[in-house]
């Protein structure tokens, strides 16, 4: 039972992502107070919270921004929280999701969807052994990515050899990658799903804009040449990225919402493109990190974090209240 009396915990970290977020609690004067996940602290001996529930904004490009403590430290409050029966919006199951694309294939292995063949590896010195099981180009993507970032392509055998032999391999902040064929996506874009509680909100088709990418051109997500910078997809409009509104086919947003409930994600994105070579559907990408797309309002006709904040609501309500 959430206590009504106590304001909402916003736990993020991202300076800028959820302005849009405290505009619409402030605007229903609803209260709540902003978590710094970046400089944090909890009493685990703890037995109350003063927050009425905690919604788990915490980002995995954090260590882009010189947070990365923020990423680890982020599981053990959440099962604090869980454990002292506070609500957590994007709980321990959804951030474990989350910060770990491996889980993330496992996951959807588990419920019989495609993705692009892959290996996961944790040494660099396995790197060229497991992409000489996949076909070229590859692409070498760290385990906790986020943002787009740390994903290398390969379009030979001699580069990525070349690569590991000059240390150049990037494993990542948890020293574990995934080495992963590449898929050229049909019609140049990818799709975005946004769910809410398991549910479908809304999908956008996301096109390249023919520019040479440090990632993955299958996840049209640029990554601009400063080696801290980042790219967030769901802010493409604003980067000169096409994105447009899109409804997929039924069949692909029951899988996103089984994907979703899966991962017990109250809020986030699943990504999925188009083979172009075989028509097959393949999902890469499990967000439990929603920004929602920029001038979401033109793009997608509604505000998305109304929805949210009236789920936010029901998550408020006692159990039992009318």
């Amino acid at each position: 039972m959430s206590d009504i009396t106590k304001p909402i915990g916003i736990y993020y970290e991202h300076p800028e992502w959820f302005k849009p977020l405290f505009a619409e609690l402030e605007r229903r004067a609803i209260p709540y107070v902003k978590i710094d996940a970046a400089h944090h602290q909890f009493d685990p001996a703890e037995t109350d919270s003063p927050y009425a529930l905690v919604v788990n904004r915490m980002s995995s490009s954090a260590y882009l921004r010189g947070n990365g403590q923020g990423i680890f430290h982020t599981n053990g409050y959440l099962t604090h929280l869980e454990r002292i029966g506070v609500r957590v919006i994007n709980g321990t199951v959804a951030t474990s999701i989350e910060t770990n694309k491996a889980r993330q294939l496992s996951l959807l292995a588990s419920l019989g969807l495609k993705f692009p063949k892959t290996r996961v590896v944790n040494h660099a010195s396995r790197v060229t052994a497991a992409a000489h099981e996949l076909r070229f180009p590859i692409v070498v993507k760290v385990n906790i990515g986020g943002a787009g970032a740390g994903i290398v392509r390969f379009d030979t055998s001699e580069g990525l050899i070349g690569a590991v032999a000059q240390g150049s391999i990037d494993l990542g902040i948890d020293q574990t990658a995934l080495v992963q064929e590449y898929v050229q996506p049909r019609g140049g874009h990818i799709v975005r799903v946004e769910t809410l509680n398991g549910q479908f909100l809304y999908a956008m088709k996301v096109f390249t804009t023919g520019q040479s990418f440090n990632l993955c051109p299958a996840e049209i997500c640029a990554i601009p040449e400063e080696p801290q910078a980042e790219f967030c997809l769901t802010e493409a409009p604003k980067k000169g990225i096409t994105v447009e509104a899109f409804t997929p086919p039924a069949e692909i947003i029951a899988d996103v919402e089984r994907i979703a409930r899966a991962a017990q994600i109250d809020v986030g994105g699943v990504e999925y493109l188009i083979d172009d070579q075989t028509g097959e559907v393949l999902f890469y990408d499990i967000n439990a990190l929603s920004n929602f797309v920029a001038d979401a309002v033109n793009v997608v006709g509604f505000d998305p974090y109304a929805r949210f904040v009236d789920y936010l609501e029901q998550q408020l309500e006692p159990v039992g209240a009318a």
